[in-house]
């Protein structure tokens, strides 16, 4: 692979986070004494936590499909539908959410958002009807991760740094895989002893514990501070950006007359598809289906989050000094051959061929967010943000079809053989589409003064 100009995102700037700019622009920085942690990491950690307590309502879909089944006779494609509005909706609202964030600021949203997903999870205890499974699950919860989604940790991104940005993309993105190692097993384990109600109220609880530290720590940006980004010079804070529903729209119409666009957006639906959509939904009732316990399969998705963590941060590193097109290519083609291995790992036990599975998709799961950040921040500048956001939206919607479509495979022919295999297919197709992708232009970077 060819090493990109990426990599000099640290040549001529200031990596402590000190202004170089000029006299003017690092005003507000003088007689300031300088921090021995750059305020930016803090920013990051806080995001970080965030979306641990956002994600943990991701964790539940794939362990209550079977509880739902037994208690109110619901159909695995009628639990599916829900599963895959809330999965649509967390994409659809993530560039709303990002030109949201520039309008009323990071804090407000991601609060609010919050709140939205505690709402959703508590009132899931009282349902009786599948329409009240669409509206909490679906609507409330989807609106309320989509706010916290990648878009989110692009804008911290892109504000906060100017150096180390893959690899902060990549530690930000490791959040959720985080958050699904400590849920899951402690989901799992609820369901089986108590009940799938108390581990919804677990979810809540853990979405309103997050909201003091969002409150206290996050900033909007760096200026409310008076730093300079991470590894660059010191800029005033723009003024709120105004009409942000007709931003994003604004957006997606001028990137949708590009070529770039459609391909990331293509491949990345791929990517939700063969993952949230299919693999975090279907795993483990598929399992289940082969005799696994619960518990067992919800283990092995933990240690999918463990290795996506690993996975993830690695892309970042790698994001920042080789070409990011290559890298994606890469990453779908080995996803889509360990897709077709898949059905004839399933087993009543775990065995040492579906643990090798779960590692290497472990480290492969989301280790495409990285180089498709770098390729929206390459392609769109300033609004790659907003247009990363659309990309998630695809994402989204590949992983929301694919929820519903697998349960009704799975109903119709009694097995997710189908769905593993089409998933392959699918995934050699984005191999391709990454390698077409047209190189843009490098994000200068600020040269040191």
């Amino acid at each position: 692979m060819t090493p990109t100009t990426d990599s000099a995102a640290t040549d001529g700037a200031a990596t402590d986070g000190t202004a170089t700019g000029s006299a003017a622009d690092g005003a507000a920085l003088r007689g300031r004494p300088r921090p021995r942690v750059h305020r930016a990491w803090i920013v990051a950690a806080v995001t970080f936590v965030t979306i641990i307590g956002g994600a943990a309502f991701n964790s539940l879909p794939g362990l209550l499909i079977d509880p739902l089944n037994a208690e109110f006779g619901w159909s695995h494609g009628e639990i599916g539908l829900a599963v895959s509005l809330d999965m649509a909706l967390y994409g659809l609202t993530a560039p709303f959410a990002a030109a949201l964030m520039d309008r009323f600021g990071i804090r407000r949203v991601v609060v609010v958002a919050l709140a939205a997903v505690a709402a959703g999870a508590l009132a899931s205890v009282w349902m009786t009807a599948s329409w009240q499974l669409m509206l909490y699950w679906g609507l409330l919860v989807g609106l309320g991760t989509g706010s916290m989604a990648m878009a989110f940790s692009a804008t911290v991104t892109n504000r906060w740094f100017v150096a180390r940005r893959g690899l902060v993309t990549g530690i930000l993105t490791a959040a959720g895989a985080s958050g699904q190692l400590i849920f899951l097993p402690l989901c799992a384990w609820i369901v089986d002893r108590h009940g799938w109600r108390p581990a919804s109220v677990t979810v809540a609880l853990a979405a309103l514990v997050v909201v003091p530290f969002v409150w206290l720590l996050m900033r909007d940006h760096p200026a409310d501070v008076g730093v300079a980004p991470y590894g660059g010079a010191y800029v005033e804070k723009p003024a709120p950006a105004t009409g942000a529903a007709a931003r994003a729209l604004r957006v997606l119409f001028d990137a949708a007359r590009t070529g770039p666009f459609w391909l990331l957006a293509g491949s990345f639906a791929i990517c939700g598809a063969s993952t949230n959509g299919l693999i975090r939904t279907h795993f483990v009732p598929s399992a289940h289906d082969h005799g696994m316990p619960i518990t067992a399969a919800a283990s092995l998705l933990a240690v999918i989050g463990v290795f996506d963590i690993i996975g993830t941060v690695f892309s970042g590193w790698l994001t920042d000094r080789f070409e990011a097109r290559r890298l994606l290519a890469v990453y779908y083609a080995l996803r889509g051959i360990s897709l077709l291995f898949l059905p004839m790992l399933m087993a009543p036990t775990v065995h040492p061929p579906m643990v090798f599975f779960i590692v290497f998709y472990g480290l492969d799961w989301v280790a495409t967010v990285p180089p498709t950040l770098a390729l929206c921040r390459e392609q769109y500048g300033d609004d790659s943000a907003i247009v990363f956001g659309w990309v998630l939206a695809s994402h989204q919607v590949g992983a929301a079809v694919v929820a519903f479509a697998g349960g009704v495979v799975r109903d119709q022919t009694g097995s997710y053989d189908l769905v593993w295999y089409a998933a392959g297919a699918l995934c050699a197709t984005a191999a391709l589409m990454a390698l077409v992708i047209r190189r843009g232009a490098v994000e200068p970077v600020p040269a040191a003064r």
